[in-house]
């Protein structure tokens, strides 16, 4: 019976013999280098930034020899996001986190560069020549000279690209393009469709009014004569959703089929390059010929002026002929999905004032020649003739946002199409250099979401082991302080707040080991002095000397004497009754001039048993701040207060600083939120510029939380610490400062790049989905604005909206104190 499906097999028909070395070797004898193409993350580059990557990507064309074929195939696939659920330390919180984000649709892109070797015969070949059409191939013998010449200009190529430092090229491997028993080469997964690493081959269905693969049904969009291109072509173009009168937002000129078309397809670039003087000759020709013509239409004359105009061009600026085409395919297995994105598509090149051009006849032939290794097999009659230079401007440059490679860090969202990204913005920056400390700085106007940012912050840096300590006003962390508090049975989310029937209360002289090492020592010393002296008050060399004399005697007679109870009554009483005895019969008098003991003591009498603040340094709890890992001082209520303020910012101060010394390898984190009545006082200031400084050799990071900028000009000391030793800062909505940025960005030593990241913050959030942006930079080089979007049960934990707060306390004692099941019935309801 006779055959009437008129099927073949892929074997007879595909065009490729083998690929060894990195290379695809085609039947008809092309050579071609893949490449894997590395671009900078969306909303990050600034327009000399694009100039300078169309610029190497013009330098980098210009080496390569008549007769190749220069590629760009980028994917844009839709990809639905995979919880990481299966991880056995998922706390409660990243459990919810991953679940909220569970099937998130996104747009994953990969960009890959093909450079083909072929002849002249094969470059002028059309579309009836395809290898689709013959009916057998037959293998070529390669040209050895040619190999080795074309090898040389491709490493020429791939150094100018590199050298850029935007843009990365990596040579893909064989396994990478043929696959290997586990996973799907390149070539595969274009024969699919997929991005899948384990693909299945598919029915293909070369049919004039629409090509199918499986289920998939193609849709082509062709830019392949000069009657559908723009009238002008640039780098790049300002994007308006995202720029302020004040501010730019770039994008690459191709964006609008990049990144933002949100539908499965593939953007292909060919920019063909023949012998440019051959092509000019033959242009003189038809101008010629155009000429003699031009009497018998007036389309002849102005076709010649346009080819000359082309000719003036090209002798004028030295600027080289070649034959460009652009193409987008997209498909979907659903009919109605595809008709949209028929009109999507469209939609986009108009945007980019293309003439969309829908393609139905080219569809198999266009697809057979985007084969990775056959673009040799590209039909000429699809070409259009220009520059390298505007050809290039085709060139999508930019991708998705990364995810760091370090283990540790934080989940952000990307700010485009909501997918969680993995970021670390304390130890691989300073891997790589790009920052020098962990300190951060964040800036945020109120309602901006910085607290809850912060929130977000620090509850993942706790989870991934580090020791917290908070100084906050406005309990902004009770919730998560109180979700910790239950998780770890009290063992950590310490929460230290002053009220009339529990004050605030501490005791310097315990601890958990019974070691005082020098650090604590002098500590003490500090917070005993500053309790006896005012600030005006100079410290002598004596009395510093008789205090800690003092204070190792009583630590030593406590260390042998079990009963005595480690706390400042004690040490009042051992100051009053055997030290002022012992001072006494020495055989040097000590003048009171020197060292008023009488003094000492009737100045400290207000903390010793029965006086106005005996409570501040007695607490009988007997918590070693050291071994909590999440410890939160709330301080709103005595901020104003003169006496008691002091005191607990040393005690605050005195409690990192021992964690900084003595916890060997693990990180530390101290946060100050709003606490700047703290930075006013000489002692505190003092403090943090040694903690700034110091804390990055411990393994350490400080990090300072503010509405106001003028909070930090208002303290120069501060203003120099805090800002040139953090290099990573984090600001939040400032478009209520925008008439004033100048100030900020002077200030903070911004670029006018960041500038531009920081005034779009918020501008085109997307409306189905709830959450604020971020602007985080570092160490002046590397920025992006980010989504901190959260689950329900986190956004219950980090809410500073008193309504939902109180809601959460309550519905916690209800159920006897549990914080956590008070969030997940809350979160259900």
């Amino acid at each position: 019976m006779k055959n009437t499906l008129k099927a073949t097999t892929l074997e007879t028909k595909l065009p490729l013999l083998a690929v060894e070395h990195g290379c695809i070797i085609s039947k008809d004898a092309d050579i071609t280098v893949a490449f894997e193409v590395a671009l900078p993350e969306l909303f990050t580059v600034t327009s000399q930034e694009y100039e300078a990557m169309h610029g190497a990507w013009c330098k980098a064309i210009k080496v390569l020899p008549h007769y190749s074929v220069v590629h760009k195939q980028d994917w844009f696939v839709s990809e639905r996001y995979k919880p990481e659920l299966q991880k056995d330390d998922l706390s409660f919180l990243d459990r919810s986190f991953e679940r909220h984000f569970n099937e998130r649709p996104y747009i994953a892109h990969k960009c890959y560069l093909f450079l083909t070797k072929t002849t002249k015969e094969r470059a002028r070949q059309q579309s009836n020549f395809s290898t689709l059409c013959r009916g057998r191939i037959t293998p070529k013998e390669l040209n050895h000279e040619m190999i080795v010449k074309f090898m040389e200009s491709v490493e020429q190529f791939e150094r100018i690209i590199n050298d850029t430092g935007y843009i990365r090229l990596r040579h893909l491997s064989d396994d990478e393009l043929v696959g290997t028993e586990k996973e799907s080469g390149l070539i595969e997964k274009y024969m699919s469709l997929t991005m899948d690493d384990v693909t299945c081959l598919e029915d293909i269905d070369l049919d004039a009014r629409q090509m199918r693969i499986g289920d998939k049904m193609l849709c082509l969009h062709t830019l392949s004569d000069t009657d559908d291109l723009p009238s002008k072509v640039s780098t790049d173009n300002r994007y308006e959703r995202l720029s302020t009168d004040r501010s730019d937002c770039r994008l690459s000129f191709a964006s609008p089929v990049g990144l933002l078309l949100p539908c499965n397809h593939i953007y292909n670039q060919y920019i063909l390059i023949d012998d440019h003087d051959e092509n000019l000759a033959k242009f003189e020709k038809t101008a010629r010929n155009m000429n003699s013509l031009s009497r018998y239409s007036r389309s002849n004359a102005i076709n010649k002026e346009w080819i000359d105009r082309y000719l003036n061009e090209a002798h004028s600026y030295g600027l080289t002929s070649v034959r460009c085409h652009i193409n987008i395919m997209a498909w979907s297995d659903d009919a109605e999905e595809l008709r949209r994105i028929k009109n999507d598509v469209g939609g986009q090149l108009a945007t980019m004032g293309c003439m969309p051009r829908h393609n139905t006849i080219d569809c198999p032939t266009l697809f057979w020649s985007a084969m990775p290794g056959n673009e040799a097999d590209f039909p000429a009659e699809e070409s259009f003739y220009t520059f390298i230079e505007p050809a290039a401007c085709f060139f999508t440059a930019e991708t998705n946002y990364r995810s760091s490679l370090s283990p540790f860090g934080i989940k952000m969202v990307d700010r485009l199409t909501g997918k969680p990204i993995h970021l670390d913005i304390s130890d691989e920056p300073m891997r790589r250099g790009v920052t020098t400390n962990r300190n951060k700085f964040i800036l945020g106007p109120s309602g901006s979401g910085k607290s809850f940012f912060t929130n977000h912050l620090v509850r993942q840096y706790y989870e991934q082991n580090t020791h917290i300590l908070l100084i906050d006003t406005g309990n902004s962390y009770e919730g998560l302080c109180n979700l910790i508090h239950n998780k770890t049975h009290g063992e950590d989310g310490v929460y230290y707040t002053y009220t009339e029937d529990s004050p605030i209360s501490f005791n310097p002289f315990y601890t958990d080991d019974g070691v005082f090492d020098v650090e604590k020592k002098d500590s003490i010393k500090t917070l005993l002095l500053t309790l006896w002296k005012s600030e005006d008050d100079r410290v002598t060399k004596t009395e510093s000397g008789e205090l800690g004399s003092a204070l190792s005697m009583f630590l030593e007679k406590m260390n042998k004497d079990k009963n005595i109870i480690p706390c400042f009554n004690s040490f009042y009483e051992f100051m009053r009754d055997e030290y002022r005895a012992e001072m006494a019969q020495r055989p040097i008098p000590i003048y009171k001039q020197d060292f008023d003991i009488d003094n000492f003591l009737t100045t400290l009498r207000q903390y010793y048993h029965g006086g106005r603040f005996d409570f501040l340094l007695n607490s009988k709890e007997n918590i070693d701040l050291l071994n909590r890992r999440f410890v939160v001082f709330e301080v709103d209520s005595i901020k104003e207060n003169k006496e008691l303020f002091p005191i607990v910012t040393i005690i605050i101060m005195e409690a990192f600083i021992n964690k900084m010394r003595r916890l060997k390898g693990i990180r530390k984190m101290i946060i100050v939120e709003e606490a700047w009545k703290a930075l006013s006082t000489a002692n505190m200031a003092e403090y943090l510029k040694y903690m700034f400084k110091t804390v990055r050799k411990y393994f350490g990071e400080a990090v300072v939380v503010t509405q106001e900028v003028d909070d930090i000009i208002s303290s120069p000391i501060v203003k120099e610490t805090i800002i040139n030793n953090s290099d990573c800062k984090i600001l939040l909505d400032q478009r209520k400062y925008m008439n004033r940025f100048d100030q900020i960005q002077e200030l903070l030593g911004l670029t006018d790049k960041e500038k531009s990241q920081i005034l779009s913050i918020n501008m085109a959030n997307n409306p189905n989905r709830l959450y604020k942006e971020v602007w985080i930079g570092l160490g002046g080089t590397q920025s992006a604005v980010y989504a901190t979007e959260v689950s329900k049960e986190e956004y219950l934990c980090y809410t500073t909206e008193e309504t939902e707060k109180i809601r959460v306390l309550e519905m916690a004692e209800k159920l006897g104190g549990d914080t956590e099941a008070a969030i997940k019935r809350i979160a259900n309801e």
